[in-house]
């Protein structure tokens, strides 16, 4: 309850953070014409949409499981960040229309120091409070926090690179007043929806491996074989390790060869204690077991693993 109550309270946080960003972005934005800073309003206002997605989601992943949802709720998460990675790939196809638009018919920028100003605040405030999701994303395990976060790691950048453009433009019209400067602020969007695309494909991906049931990572993997090497000689071998994610939870299977003579009890307590190893080292994790016994005559199933076969 804890860790649901902290995720709830950061996404929450997220979302009033975002909700003030984006009428301060597009009412700047609107008042000294600039797309960049328009740009990074729409930029805002996804990152508000993926902000209430990601709250959804923390609410749904940590439901108990039920009749229907056996497995739990955990890939709401994967699902929240997938349409997180396609709606920021949304907001970059825009940008990149208007900021077309713009310079294929330029128009003057006013009152730039507004826009300065208003992009400094947006990447400070986005600074903080990515942090904070990654900080919660991280101790939760939480999928939907982390999306978020890279959602506003993001708007940081970008924000920034805004900020230093249009600083450029005002010097350059300061110091060079007979130049044509109205490209900068278009092709400082486009720069933006570049590293917005970059960040829709890596978030979209990585989601979408997540909902493929794809396997957990190498290392932890590595970690689960060499939890249950450990276990040897009461453990003699193990192979069929398959393993995914769902959300924050881990579902690990394998099956387990002991000794023929091996009782039930004696067998069922070395499971027990390799599923407390396991999940002493990964949080959240579902371990399924399948004990067999060793016939010594298995035709080398066991291979890289078996003693017995390496004799």
């Amino acid at each position: 309850m804890k860790s649901q109550q902290r995720k709830r309270q950061v996404a929450r946080l997220s979302v009033l953070s975002n909700s003030l960003l984006v009428v301060f972005k597009l009412a700047v934005g609107l008042m000294i014409g600039a797309v960049s800073v328009i740009s990074e309003a729409i930029h805002s206002a996804v990152d508000l949409v993926a902000a209430l997605i990601a709250l959804f989601a923390v609410k749904a992943s940590g439901k108990p499981a039920d009749e229907k949802h056996t497995f739990g709720h955990g890939k709401f998460e994967n699902l929240s960040a997938a349409i997180e990675g396609f709606l920021i790939f949304v907001a970059a196809v825009w940008i990149i229309v208007e900021a077309v638009k713009k310079l294929m018919y330029p128009a003057p920028v006013e009152a730039v120091q507004w826009g300065v100003i208003v992009m400094a605040v947006s990447a400070t405030a986005n600074f903080i409070i990515s942090n904070r999701l990654f900080k919660v994303g991280r101790a939760t395990d939480s999928a939907a926090l982390m999306a978020d976060g890279w959602h506003l790691r993001t708007d940081v950048w970008t924000s920034a690179g805004v900020s230093l453009g249009l600083l450029l433009y005002i010097l350059g019209r300061y110091f060079f007043p007979e130049l044509n400067l109205h490209w900068v602020d278009p092709v400082i969007a486009l720069g933006v929806a570049a590293l917005i695309l970059k960040a829709a494909w890596e978030l979209t991906s990585e989601s979408i491996m997540a909902l493929l049931d794809s396997s957990l990572p190498h290392e932890e993997e590595k970690l689960i074989r060499s939890i249950i090497e450990s276990m040897n000689p009461i453990v003699l071998s193990f192979h069929k390790l398959k393993t995914r994610k769902a959300g924050a939870d881990r579902f690990i299977e394998f099956h387990l060869v002991v000794n023929k003579d091996m009782s039930v009890k004696a067998a069922h307590d070395v499971c027990d204690d390799i599923t407390l190893r396991i999940k002493k080292e990964l949080p959240n994790a579902v371990v399924m077991i399948h004990t067999e016994p060793c016939l010594d005559n298995c035709g080398g199933i066991c291979r890289g693993t078996c003693e017995i076969f390496d004799e």
